[in-house]
C-alpha cells in the first residue's frame, strides 16, 4: 500500500465529499466534479481519460446527448473509479452493452442506469437525474427554495408545524409552531405520507402557494410566496449554566459551515468550556471537516482515505488552533459521515470526550459527477479511516461516556432538544434542563475544567438527573431567560438531521424549506 501524507488538505480531481446517512435523499449533499485540480496519488490514466471527456463534452449541447451514451458513460466512471473492485462481488463487464436494445429515450436511460448501479449494493452510489442534481447542488452552495417551514407528522397521523425558519416566508406570514395543516392549494391532504405534502409546498422561488391552517379551532389560510431559503450549518449558540459554551453544528452540507463555526467559537471564547453538539448531524463536505477539526487540532492525522488501488492519503492537522479550551462532544446514532470524521479525529487525538450514544457507521468517501444533460451520478471512490486508522462502515464510534434514551424516554422529551415527540413544547432552548444526553455533556465539560485546574471531580448521577426530568415535565427545570448569555442563530430545521433522529414510533419530521 502506497501511503502519501498530505500537510494541510487532500487535493484530489474531486472536490471530495461524506455524504449522509439517511435513505432520504431530499439533503445528500453533492458536488461537481472540478477537472482542473491535480494530485499524484488520485491522477490516474482513468482520471486523465475522464478530463479529456469533459473537455469534448462541454461543447455538446443537451439535447445531442444519446440515451445510450449516458449510460455509457455512468458505466464507464464505475468501472474506472469505483472504489470496490470487486463491484460488489460480480462480473461488472456483464452491464456495458445489457440494455444497448432496450434503451431509447432518457426515460429508458435513466431506469437502466438505476438498475445498474443497484447491482452494487451501495445505496451511496446513485443516480441524479437533473432536478436533484440541480437541488443538491444548491444545498453546497447554501441555496434552498420553498417557503421556510420544518414539518412533523404526530402520532395522530397530523402534518404539524415544527417550526418556521427565522426571516423565511412563512415566518413573515405568521406561521406558527403547532399550526396544523389542513390544506396545500386547496387540496385536503390528510392521510398523505409526509413526504408527499413536502413535495406540495416546495417549488421555485417567486411561485405561490397558499396552505390552510387549524389554530385554536380555526381554519386560517396563509398565502406564501416561495423564497431563497438559507442554509445555517450552526443553528445553535449560546453560554450555558457553569459557563460552558455550547455549539449545535447540525451538517457539514453547506460549504460556509466551517466560517459558520468560526463565528460562533468567537460567541463562546468567554466560556470555561465547550460542548459541540453533533447529534443527528448527517454529514456533508469532506473538506468542513477538515478545516473545523483545524480549528480544535494541535497536531495529528484527521482522517486517511483508501481508494480502490490500495492508496492511502492522510490528511494532517496544520497544528494552528483557535479554541484550545476543553471540549466535549455530543454524537448519537444519526450522526454520520463528516461527523464521524471530525468526532473520531478529536476522541483519537485526545482532544474531546464523546458523550451519547454509537455513531451512525458510514465510511465510505462519495464523489458525484456531472452528465451531459444536467443529470449526474453520486458514488463511492474511497473508504475513509479514522484518526487512528479505524474503518468504521457498518460499525460507527463509541463514546467515552455512553448515555442512552429508552423509546419512552425519547416519547416524553428527553432526546435533543430540537426535538419534541409530544408536539407540546414549541420553541424549546438548550437551556430547558430536559436533554438528558446534553446535561451529562455538561456535567463532562465542567469535569474537564476541573482536572485541568487538579480540583475534584463531581459524577453526573444520571438516573437521579433522569426521575427530576420525568417529574417535572412540564415546567422549566433551568431559568431559560438568565441563561442564555450567548446566543446564535435559531434552529433552522433545514438539515436532514432533523429527520434522521432515531424516532419514536408513529413519530417523524421531514423539512420542506426548498
Amino acid at each position: 500500500m502506497v501511503e502519501i501524507k498530505v500537510a494541510q488538505r487532500m487535493k484530489s480531481i474531486f472536490r471530495t465529499l461524506f455524504g449522509a446517512a439517511t435513505a432520504v435523499s431530499l439533503l445528500l449533499p453533492v458536488v461537481v466534479q472540478d477537472v482542473g485540480a491535480k494530485d499524484s496519488a488520485t491522477n490516474t490514466i482513468a482520471l486523465r481519460n475522464e478530463m479529456h471527456h469533459q473537455l469534448i463534452a462541454q461543447a455538446l449541447p443537451s439535447s445531442a446527448v444519446s440515451p445510450i451514451y449516458l449510460y455509457h458513460r455512468c458505466w464507464n466512471i464505475i468501472n474506472q473509479q469505483y472504489f470496490d473492485k470487486s463491484y460488489g462481488g460480480q462480473d461488472w463487464s456483464r452491464w456495458e452493452h445489457h440494455y444497448d436494445t432496450k434503451i431509447k429515450t432518457k426515460d429508458d436511460a435513466y431506469k437502466a442506469i438505476e438498475s445498474m448501479l443497484a447491482s452494487l449494493g451501495d445505496p451511496y452510489t446513485r443516480f441524479l437525474n437533473p432536478e436533484a442534481f440541480a437541488d443538491e447542488t444548491n444545498s453546497i452552495k447554501a441555496h434552498l427554495f420553498g417557503v421556510g417551514i420544518q414539518l412533523g407528522m404526530s402520532e395522530l397521523k397530523k402534518i404539524v408545524v415544527i417550526a418556521p425558519i427565522a426571516g423565511s416566508p412563512a415566518s413573515t406570514a405568521g406561521v406558527l409552531p403547532g399550526d396544523e395543516i389542513l390544506e396545500v392549494d386547496g387540496e385536503l391532504i390528510a392521510g398523505q405520507p409526509l413526504d408527499s405534502v413536502v413535495k406540495k409546498i416546495r417549488g421555485p422561488i417567486n411561485t405561490k402557494v397558499t396552505l390552510t391552517m387549524l389554530r385554536d379551532g380555526k381554519r386560517i389560510p396563509i398565502p406564501l410566496t416561495r423564497a431563497e431559503i438559507p442554509v445555517k450549518a450552526v443553528t445553535k449558540t449560546v453560554i450555558m449554566p457553569g459557563n460552558v459554551g455550547y455549539i449545535r453544528l447540525d451538517s457539514f452540507i453547506s460549504a460556509k459551515a466551517t466560517e459558520e463555526l468560526k463565528d460562533a467559537l468567537t460567541k463562546v471564547e468567554g466560556a470555561d468550556s465547550l460542548v459541540l453538539d453533533l447529534r443527528n448531524n448527517p454529514g456533508g463536505l469532506l473538506d468542513n471537516a477538515v478545516q473545523i477539526a483545524n480549528l480544535f487540532l494541535k497536531g495529528g492525522v484527521i482522517v486517511s482515505t483508501v481508494d480502490g488501488n490500495e492508496s492511502k492519503a492522510s490528511t494532517i492537522s496544520r497544528g494552528q488552533p483557535t479554541f484550545e479550551k476543553p471540549i466535549v462532544t455530543l454524537i448519537n446514532g444519526s450522526s454520520a459521515s463528516a461527523s464521524e470524521i471530525l468526532a473520531g479525529a478529536l476522541k483519537e487525538n485526545d482532544r474531546s470526550v464523546l458523550v451519547g450514544t454509537k455513531s451512525f457507521g458510514k465510511g465510505l468517501v462519495q464523489a458525484i459527477q456531472k452528465l451531459d444533460d444536467g443529470s449526474g451520478m453520486n458514488y463511492s471512490i474511497a473508504k475513509y479511516l479514522t484518526a487512528g486508522g479505524n474503518y468504521i462502515h457498518k460499525k460507527g464510534i463509541l463514546p467515552n461516556i455512553e448515555v442512552k434514551l429508552s423509546d419512552d424516554e425519547y416519547k416524553k422529551g428527553l432526546g435533543p432538544w430540537w426535538i419534541d415527540p409530544t408536539f407540546k413544547r414549541f420553541n424549546r432552548e438548550p437551556v430547558d434542563g430536559y436533554d438528558i444526553q446534553l446535561l451529562a455533556a455538561i456535567a463532562e465539560a465542567q469535569n474537564e475544567v476541573r482536572k485541568a485546574k487538579g480540583q475534584p471531580i463531581q459524577p453526573f448521577k444520571d438516573e437521579e438527573v433522569r426521575k427530576q426530568i420525568l417529574a417535572k415535565l412540564g415546567k422549566p427545570v433551568i431559568d431559560t431567560k438568565k441563561a442564555a448569555q450567548a446566543e446564535g442563530s435559531k434552529p433552522t430545521g433545514h438539515a436532514a438531521a432533523d429527520f434522521a433522529q432515531p424516532k419514536a414510533p408513529g413519530v417523524s419530521g421531514v423539512p420542506a424549506n426548498r
